[in-house]
């Protein structure tokens, strides 16, 4: 039998019909694969937004990232693919996200600083679970490495339905979306 964390994964999963024409979702889980590419940015929204209360959730890529791997945040109608390897979320200006690669914090197709701010800033290692943390009640999105909370990388995120969003660039890497629920506190 199914147990509730795996059906609250898959109900929260990417769907098949979203994605960027060169990502699939394998039929024997969730995880999102990208095909082998050249110069395309690819990226797929899971099927459920969030317009209030607290969320988080894991993404752990499977593979290499190659120069650009954004996890964040956008709305239901983020483009999901374009030319050449760019962060594919923040063109739109309510989405929000963290390049894995380069410990950038893109927003509106601008980068405001690193993210996080440590010296020297983390380097993201293969299998590594990145936990996204949205809190629709304070407007924040912050996000955790392993366990170590590395802070709130936005604030003052709008009231409106934002979707969990990645986007990846290396060809044969696979990402999957687990849904937590509320986050712990502690």
């Amino acid at each position: 039998p199914l147990l509730l964390s795996q059906v609250r994964a898959f109900h929260h999963a990417f769907p098949p019909h979203d994605c960027s024409r060169n990502v699939y979702i394998k039929k024997n889980g969730p995880p999102l694969h990208r095909n082998p590419i050249a110069q395309s940015t690819d990226g797929a929204p899971p099927q459920i937004g969030f317009s209030e209360g607290r969320h988080a959730w894991e993404v752990p890529p499977q593979g290499p990232l190659g120069t650009v791997a954004v996890i964040g945040i956008a709305p239901p109608r983020a483009a999901m693919q374009c030319q050449g390897y760019v962060a594919l979320l923040p063109p739109h200006d309510q989405s929000w996200g963290w390049n894995l690669v380069d410990n950038n914090p893109p927003h509106n197709g601008e980068v405001n600083g690193s993210f996080p701010q440590c010296n020297p800033p983390p380097k993201y290692q293969i299998g590594e679970r990145i936990r996204v943390i949205l809190d629709m009640e304070d407007k924040t999105l912050a996000f955790e490495r392993g366990y170590e909370f590395l802070g709130v990388a936005f604030r003052g995120l709008p009231k409106v339905c934002l979707y969990p969003a990645v986007s990846a660039v290396y060809g044969n890497t696979e990402v999957t979306l687990v849904y937590l629920g509320k986050p712990l506190d502690g």
